[in-house]
């Protein structure tokens, strides 16, 4: 995840850390119709920019439909500064996918992981006592699994790629002890990214 200017919390998974898969699962319900036909079409206009309803429907492609629906969405302008696109009614904020990363790597996440990730951003300490959530269901973009910043692969940087995942930030360190910490780790089964840094945060793979 170097994914997020706040976009570069795109790049992380990660977030850290990325093409639809969580919604591919579900047939779209009839509401949900136009946003999912502006899903289908955004692969194809890479090379253009997204208009808000497309930006949208990545966004939300991110988090369970009924966290999505409701949620805040925020994109990045070209000069790294943020825009609501839509205010939510609930707690969660989802960002859309990066055209400039490999992969899809939409993702949304809860208040106290907003606060986890500003910490990141700004190379700070993660507040205590806020375990976050963050869900990036349609897949996460390659990223570092021991370097928090790195940007691009090296021979020394441990590369990976991960599927869709939720992660559990800002947790205690005895909680992420129970979990592999492997630098090149079974990215099928639940690890733990950037371990032993303040960033280190638990990768759950979902289907």
């Amino acid at each position: 995840m170097n994914r997020l200017t706040i976009r570069t919390i795109a790049l992380g998974a990660a977030l850290l850390g990325s093409a639809w898969m969580a919604h591919a699962a579900d047939a779209p319900k009839s509401g949900d119709k136009a946003m999912h036909e502006d899903m289908k079409g955004i692969a194809q206009t890479a090379a253009q920019p997204m208009t808000d309803a497309q930006l949208i429907a990545s966004a939300i492609a991110a988090a369970p439909r009924a966290i999505g629906r409701h949620a805040t969405v925020v994109a990045a302008n070209a000069d790294g500064s943020m825009r609501t696109l839509r205010k939510g009614t609930n707690a969660y904020t989802c960002m859309p996918d990066s055209p400039e990363t490999p992969g899809p790597d939409p993702m949304c996440w809860d208040a106290a992981a907003g606060a986890w990730i500003d910490a990141w951003l700004k190379h700070t300490t993660p507040p205590v006592g806020k375990v976050g959530l963050m869900y990036m269901l349609a897949g996460g973009t390659d990223a570092s699994n021991t370097d928090p910043y790195a940007k691009q692969p090296t021979v020394a940087n441990h590369w990976i790629k991960t599927g869709p995942h939720i992660m559990i930030v800002g947790a205690d360190a005895a909680f992420y002890d129970g979990y592999p910490k492997s630098a090149d780790p079974d990215t099928s089964q639940p690890y733990v990214m950037w371990a032993g840094t303040p960033y280190q945060h638990l990768m759950a793979p979902v289907k």
